[in-house]
């Protein structure tokens, strides 16, 4: 009974983190295939009870987890096989540091954590994987130049920034304007702010490989996104 018990918990658990890794790295993925791949995952328990040494039980559990990825996501490339196996790995260590966090020893309340925390846990971690994904999704490489020179910034995509003069996009960035080029003064208008944006004409800017000529550069220290110096305009997401 012992041993039916670790295969069911173990077949479980694979399900659960191939799931996660398949949802976190948008794969499409067979039910068959998770249902496949969690049963060879589950015959691994025999490495438990064989007597070989602790580099042979390693190379064993690397080679299943190997075959357990193969399995469920197939091969395309070694790139595509080499993601899918981190990913299966990052999810199996943060579900050890949960079981090593609440010292959870005990096989029965084991039973109970895999049952009914670890579906939880791994729902909670897909959830913000993908809003980190999202988040990230929304940042680019930007580069703005004015007279001749070039900055190099990190422009975050903001959909309520429309604002155009002449119909020309402005971006805004939380930097000085050390610049002397002609200073245009913009109307602007949100929920409960309005103003004039000191603004400058761009030579071009080049977001990621993407290069746009009409663009004004706009200089307000009213907004903080952490890790962006530089609202884009919503029609560059066009």
């Amino acid at each position: 009974m012992y041993i039916e018990s670790i295969f069911i918990l173990d077949f479980w658990i694979n399900f659960l983190i191939i799931y996660a890794t398949s949802a976190i790295l948008k794969r499409k993925i067979k039910l068959f295939n998770v249902i496949l791949s969690s049963f060879i995952g589950s015959v691994s328990v025999i490495i438990l009870f064989l007597n070989i040494s602790e580099i042979q039980r390693i190379i064993l559990k690397i080679y299943f987890s190997i075959l357990i990825v193969l399995f469920a996501f197939n091969y395309k490339n070694l790139k595509y096989t080499f993601i899918n196996l981190i990913t299966f790995y990052f999810i199996n260590i943060m579900l050890g540091g949960v079981f090593y966090l609440f010292k959870i020893e005990n096989f029965y309340n084991s039973i109970v954590f895999l049952f009914i925390l670890s579906p939880i846990i791994i729902y909670i971690y897909i959830r913000q994987a993908k809003l980190l994904k999202t988040k990230e999704e929304l940042f680019f490489k930007v580069m703005v130049y004015i007279e001749g020179k070039s900055i190099d910034l990190i422009g975050f995509l903001d959909s309520g920034n429309t604002l155009t003069y002449k119909k020309i996009p402005v971006i805004i960035t939380n930097l000085n304007n050390n610049f002397k080029s002609k200073k245009i003064y913009i109307p602007y208008n949100t929920i409960g702010n309005y103003g004039l944006l000191e603004c400058v004409k761009t030579d071009k800017v080049v977001v990621n490989d993407k290069e746009y000529k009409d663009v004004m550069l706009g200089f307000s220290n009213n907004f903080e996104i952490d890790g962006a110096n530089v609202l884009l305009n919503a029609k560059m997401g066009e």
